[in-house]
């Protein structure tokens, strides 16, 4: 089992980061370590800065694929949630001005938070319409569409799979809408799908 996270999926995220809106998919992996469940709170690392959330639909993969075809591919999709990608904003644009990797700032552990329900995927499921929503403290500081999404979840899997053997068990996580900030110890995250709560976590000090 892997992460594979997606960078800069939805052009207003791009924009607010300041960034160029990408011609091709961009992932970054984390560790499974990263992974934190259901009930268990976030701990925000001992990393100096703002560490900032980012709220995304998250699909699992269900068998072995290479080189998928953009038209099969989300058959190989069993569930899926949301997801919060958490990031240590200011480390990770101190080591993008060095030039250096930055999974220091993405892939500690506890980085990846998953929702409470998976939904699984049938034949009627469709991807690109689904609301997303985070609520920080009880008002929302994100909202948006899958439908804005840059590349399609097919898209993405198809894309990844050129380069990586995705596997039984593989988390993707597809992108972050606009309106990444800032979490602090208190804080209450709630993630909604189509108005449905499925992520509830509390942050905590590490």
């Amino acid at each position: 089992m892997k992460v594979i996270c997606i960078g800069r999926n939805y052009a207003d995220h791009a924009k607010e980061l300041g960034t160029e809106t990408p011609t091709e998919p961009i992932f970054f992996l984390k560790p499974t370590t990263a992974c934190l469940y259901p009930g268990q709170p976030v701990k925000l690392p001992d990393i100096a800065g703002e560490i900032e959330h980012e709220l995304e639909l998250v699909v699992m993969i269900d068998s072995y694929a290479k080189d998928v075809p953009v038209n099969m591919s989300l058959g190989l999709v069993a569930s899926f949630t949301v997801g919060l990608d958490l990031t240590a904003r200011t480390l990770q644009n101190e080591l993008k001005a060095k030039g250096l990797p930055w999974e220091k700032a993405k892939a500690w552990d506890g980085s990846a938070v998953l929702g409470e329900v998976e939904l699984p995927m049938t034949a009627s499921t469709d991807l690109q319409a689904l609301s997303l929503e985070l609520k920080k403290n009880g008002n929302t500081v994100q909202k948006d569409t899958t439908a804005h999404m840059i590349f399609t979840v097919a898209e993405l899997i198809a894309y990844v799979s050129r380069f990586i053997t995705l596997e039984p068990g593989d988390l993707l996580f597809t992108g972050t809408p606009a309106g990444i900030g800032p979490i602090a110890p208190g804080d209450v995250l709630e993630g909604f799908l189509n108005g449905k709560k499925m992520l509830s976590a509390t942050v905590a000090k590490g």
